[in-house]
C-alpha cells in the first residue's frame, strides 16, 4: 500500500510541473514523495543514516567512504579503484568470498565502484541478513587480508579492465578520462582515475594499509540503509558492530577548486579499434554550491536526455549528422547529484564521417545560442522538469539505489535529506535562469574538445 500511495505521489508531482508557471515556481504546494530520514553520529565519528519503508521485508545498504579519485595518492593513479577491489579480498576473519556467500546465499545482491569524490559499496537483502552484513561491513572497515597474492592479483584485475574498458575498445572512454585531463589544471582532476599500469605495478602492501588507515576510518564513513527497518534498531546495531574501531585523525582535502577556461582547448586523437569518428566536447561547470549549479544540470537535460532532448532531435533525427548524442553533468562518473567538486558538462557524440568536428560543434554553439537569445518556452522548460523529476524518483524506488544516495549526498553534503530538496530545487530555474547560464558558460572559451578519429586504414598489399 505505502509503494502504491508513493506512486500516486510522484505521478501527481510529475503532472503537477507540467502546470507550473517558470517565473516565481516553487515547490511549496507541490505533492512530493518525501523520503524519510533519521541520522545518527557514533562516538568514533561514523555518521549512519536509515530511511524507513515497509513496502517489502528487504532493505538496501550503503557504505560510502569519502575518497575517490580526486584524493587518492600522487603517483599512483587509479590507487582508489585498486582498493576498491582489494575490499573485497577478504579479512583474516572473514576469508575471500565469504561476504559474497552471505549477501548472495540470502537472496540479496552486492557490488561497489569507486566515483570523483567517494568510494561506495552497496548491497541489497532481506531483512533477515541484516546483522550479518553489518558485522561482515564493520569488519572489513576494520582490518583486510594485506596479502602480497591478494594485491597481485587485484593489481592484474584492475589491469584488465583498463584493457577491456580502455585500451582495446573503440573510444577507450576518452570522453571522461581523455576530456578532463583536457579540461582541468589541477591533477586531483585531471588525472586518469583507471590509473597507469607503471602506477598500479608500483603499489606495495604498505601502500595499501596505508590507504586503508588513512581513508577507511569509521570518521570518514557513512553507512545509509533504507528498507524495512527500525532506526533506533539499526543505530543500536551500528554501535554494536562499528562502535569499537578506533577513531583516526581524518585526511586533510586538498583545494579542488578551479576557475573558468580563458580559451578553447582541443585534441585531435587517433583510435585504432574505432569504425566512425567520435566527439567529446566538456564545459566546466561551477561548484554544486553556485546558484548556477542546478540551472546548468537543467539545461543539460534538456540538450541532452533522451531521444526528446534538443540535440537528439536537430542532430540525430532532423539534419541527421549525428549518429548518437549523450551526456550530461558529471557524465559518465553520475549526476548532478553525486558530484562534490569541479566538474563538466559532456557531450559524446558520434558524428557522421561527411561532416567534422567543427561542424558538428558549430551546430551545438547555434542550439545553444538560441537558448541564450531567448527561444526556448515555457512548455519546453515544464516538460524538462517533468522529466527531471520522474527521473529522480524512478532512481529512488530500489531500496539498494535509495540506501546509495543518501550514503551519497551524506557523504558530500552533511545531510542525506537534501535528496528530498530536488522538486523545489527543479522548480526554482526558470527560463531566465537558462537563458542566463547558456549565455555564461556554455561558450568556446569555457570548452574543451576532442575529435576522436578512426586510424587510417592499412594499405592493400600489391596486387590485391
Amino acid at each position: 500500500m505505502i509503494r502504491l500511495v508513493r506512486r500516486a505521489i510522484a505521478g501527481l508531482a510529475a503532472a503537477a510541473l507540467l502546470l507550473l508557471g517558470s517565473a516565481g515556481a516553487s515547490a511549496s504546494g507541490l505533492p512530493a514523495w518525501e523520503i524519510p530520514t533519521a541520522t545518527h553520529t557514533l562516538d568514533n565519528g561514523l555518521t549512519v543514516v536509515v530511511s524507513e519503508d515497509d513496502g517489502s521485508p528487504t532493505f538496501g545498504i550503503a557504505v560510502v567512504y569519502k575518497v575517490g579519485f580526486r584524493l587518492e595518492p600522487r603517483g599512483r593513479t587509479g590507487f582508489a579503484h585498486l582498493f576498491e577491489h582489494m575490499m573485497f579480498q577478504g579479512t583474516p576473519k572473514a576469508p575471500k568470498g565469504v561476504f559474497q556467500r552471505v549477501i548472495e546465499g540470502g537472496g540479496g545482491i552486492d557490488n561497489g565502484s569507486t566515483r570523483s569524490d567517494y568510494t561506495n559499496y552497496i548491497a541489497s537483502a532481506p531483512v533477515s541478513s541484516l546483522e550479518a552484513i553489518l558485522w561482515l561491513e564493520a569488519d572489513r572497515m576494520r582490518h583486510l587480508d594485506f596479502s602480497p597474492e591478494n594485491l597481485a592479483n587485484q593489481q592484474e584485475v584492475v589491469k584488465e579492465e583498463v584493457r577491456v574498458n580502455v585500451k582495446n575498445r573503440p573510444y577507450g572512454l576518452f570522453f571522461w578520462t581523455d576530456l578532463v585531463a583536457l579540461a582541468f589544471e589541477k591533477w586531483e582532476n585531471a588525472h586518469d582515475g583507471y590509473g597507469s599500469f607503471e602506477d598500479l605495478d608500483a603499489a606495495k602492501i604498505e601502500d595499501v594499509e596505508s590507504f586503508h588507515r588513512t581513508y577507511y576510518s569509521p570518521g570518514n564513513a557513512v553507512v545509509a540503509i533504507a528498507g524495512d527497518v527500525d532506526p533506533k534498531q539499526v543505530f543500536a546495531l551500528c554501535e554494536k558492530y562499528f562502535g569499537s574501531i578506533p577513531a583516526r585523525e581524518l585526511p586533510q582535502r586538498p583545494d579542488l577548486s578551479e576557475k573558468l577556461h580563458t580559451g578553447e582547448r582541443k585534441l585531435v586523437q587517433s583510435d585504432d579499434f574505432a569504425r566512425v569518428p567520435g566527439l567529446a566536447v566538456g564545459w566546466k561547470m561551477p561548484e554544486p554550491s553556485s546558484p548556477d549549479y542546478d540551472a546548468l544540470a537543467l539545461l543539460g537535460e534538456l540538450l541532452l536526455n533522451g531521444e526528446a532532448s534538443r540535440f537528439y532531435q536537430r542532430f540525430v533525427k532532423e539534419e541527421a549528422t549525428l549518429l548518437q548524442v549523450v551526456g550530461g553533468v558529471h557524465w559518465p562518473l553520475g549526476n548532478a547529484l553525486t558530484n562534490g567538486g569541479p566538474t563538466l558538462l559532456i557531450v559524446f557524440a558520434l558524428y557522421k564521417p561527411n561532416t567534422t568536428a567543427e561542424a558538428a560543434v558549430a551546430a551545438m554553439d547555434d542550439e545553444i545560442a538560441r537558448i541564450a537569445a531567448g527561444e526556448i518556452t515555457r512548455e519546453e522548460l515544464d516538460r524538462t522538469r517533468t522529466k527531471l523529476l520522474a527521473d529522480h524518483y524512478s532512481g529512488l524506488e530500489p531500496l539498494i539505489s535509495r540506501a546509495n544516495l543518501l550514503g551519497i549526498r551524506q557523504a558530500l553534503t552533511g545531510d542525506a535529506a537534501t535528496i528530498n530538496h530536488v522538486p523545489s530545487r527543479i522548480a526554482a530555474v526558470t527560463l531566465e535562469d537558462l537563458r542566463r547560464v547558456a549565455a555564461e558558460y556554455l561558450v568556446a572559451d569555457n570548452r574543451a574538445m576532442i575529435d576522436r578519429r578512426p586510424a587510417a586504414a592499412p594499405a592493400a598489399a600489391a596486387g590485391e
